[in-house]
């Protein structure tokens, strides 16, 4: 992996991720003032999954930082038609100056990175979602003034939000809870990698099966999905059945720190993961969550390109 590639936030350290978040509030609160490390350049925005808040915000923060955006979808490509995202990779170096991919597993967007020939950015894949957790903690640290030493409650899925919530919470020094129904942990290789950054950074990290738990005392309360996208069982009754004790709801808010926030990363399914008087509600942090996935990228792409 070339250091410019951004593929996971398993290679950056906590200070580097310290680094990255000063930066990201720098710029939401002082602007780029002219700063355009992409003048001249283009970046492929190339997408296998659908999208709303990543498209968008990666389109807007090329453009903040003078570059140009080529939106791809993988369907209309010829990788809709069996062709290699290896060669998709070398040939879209050719053209771009860098490439934005939201795709499915973590070795698919390895491959093309270790094809292509400029810095390639994870937008999300089925293991992780870095740029989405980077938004995250820039949110915590915003309204809290601090990341180290609080709690951060995951409800819900062992999914790929998750994964990257525990890399970055527990080398940010967050004591970690992850809630989830049995049979639904966090991949294991993840979980011992992130066990690892507790000794190094004074965090901690449990796993546990009853939300109520989880939440109890917690600062931030944070939820997804119960399926993830490309992940549908077709089976909705059984999935609401599994996951009924996991809604947050004003009780689980209750149990929680007298300021906690309450975090999604969206869509929510109104209703079942979390009410509406939750994700509507004084508590709720959702919709500053979501505007700084724009703020966190802009400082992503200006450390890569400049």
């Amino acid at each position: 992996m070339r250091s410019s590639d951004f593929l996971s936030l398993k290679p950056l350290g906590g200070d580097e991720l310290e680094d990255l978040l000063e930066e990201a509030m720098r710029l939401k609160n002082e602007g780029t003032k002219g700063q355009r490390p992409l003048s001249g350049k283009a970046v492929g925005l190339l997408f296998e999954k659908p999208s709303t808040r990543t498209r968008v915000s990666f389109e807007v923060a090329v453009l903040k930082l003078g570059g140009h955006p080529v939106v791809l979808s993988g369907a209309e490509l010829q990788l809709g038609r069996g062709e290699t995202v290896e060669d998709t990779g070398r040939v879209l170096s050719r053209y771009l100056d860098g490439l934005v991919v939201r795709t499915f597993g973590q070795d698919r967007l390895e491959a093309l990175a270790a094809a292509a020939d400029v810095p390639v950015i994870n937008a999300l894949t089925d293991l992780c979602h870095p740029c989405q957790a980077l938004a995250d903690m820039l949110t915590i640290l915003e309204y809290k003034g601090t990341i180290r030493g609080l709690k951060l409650a995951y409800v819900g899925d062992g999914n790929n939000v998750a994964h990257s919530l525990m890399r970055a919470g527990t080398k940010l020094g967050l004591h970690v809870t992850v809630s989830t129904p049995p049979g639904r942990e966090p991949l294991e290789e993840i979980v011992s990698e992130c066990r690892e950054y507790t000794t190094i950074y004074d965090s901690s990290l449990e796993l546990l099966n009853d939300p109520m738990v989880g939440a109890a005392d917690a600062d931030v309360i944070y939820t997804d999905v119960w399926v993830s996208m490309g992940q549908d069982t077709g089976d909705e009754s059984a999935v609401a059945s599994e996951f009924a004790r996991f809604r947050v709801d004003e009780k689980m808010v209750a149990a929680a720190g007298t300021d906690v926030i309450v975090m999604h990363c969206l869509p929510a399914h109104r209703g079942q993961e979390i009410t509406d008087e939750v994700i509507d509600g004084s508590r709720s942090a959702v919709w500053d969550q979501a505007e700084n996935r724009l703020h966190a990228q802009v400082a992503l792409l200006a450390m890569i390109y400049g």
